[in-house]
């Protein structure tokens, strides 16, 4: 089994390169986190408080984040299912995330990518979103280490994202056994 960890900050381009390797080899498919919360429901399984209380005590959760007034969560049976039917391509912005997705499954080959744009090309991309919290997003982004751990590094604004797909196919393909 395999999967990919897409980590950046906000505006690092993690959904374009993940439509990108959708469109390369329709395995591919972005792990939709669970979301608590207000703002933007495309790319994610909203839930409620009530549900991720019940996931928390039967230590389902993965991992959990607070961002913009709501909870984001990597839960394992959503992980596990999107595992059995395609490669998931999760996007985490936190370091620790990452360790802990590869804990919870430790039998998956994951490919983690560091994703990264200079601060003002970012800044670019958030305001072209228009979603009206600039500035909590650029905070993020100061706020988001680097990713040590990486197999692969990509500057997304020096580097398209189907190419950015291609090297990192090349990656998952190079980790099967």
């Amino acid at each position: 089994m395999h999967g990919v960890i897409l980590y950046g900050p906000p505006a690092s381009g993690k959904d374009t390169i993940t439509a990108a390797l959708h469109q390369l080899d329709d395995r591919y498919q972005q792990f939709q986190r669970l979301k608590v919360g207000p703002g933007r429901t495309d790319g994610y399984r909203m839930t409620t408080e009530a549900e991720l209380t019940a996931l928390r005590a039967s230590s389902d959760v993965v991992w959990e984040n607070q961002r913009y007034g709501s909870v984001y969560v990597v839960d394992s049976p959503g992980l596990r299912q999107q595992l059995d039917d395609a490669i998931p391509v999760v996007h985490l912005g936190q370091v620790e995330a990452i360790e802990a997705v590869r804990q919870a499954f430790p039998d998956v080959s994951w490919t983690v990518v560091a994703l990264t744009c200079p601060r003002d090309v970012a800044e670019q991309r958030i305001v072209r979103r228009g979603t009206g919290d600039t500035w909590q997003r650029l905070r993020a982004w100061d706020e988001t280490a680097p990713a040590s751990t990486a197999d692969i590094t990509i500057d997304t604004s020096q580097t398209t994202a189907d190419q950015a797909a291609l090297l990192i196919d090349q990656a998952v393909r190079a980790a099967a056994p």
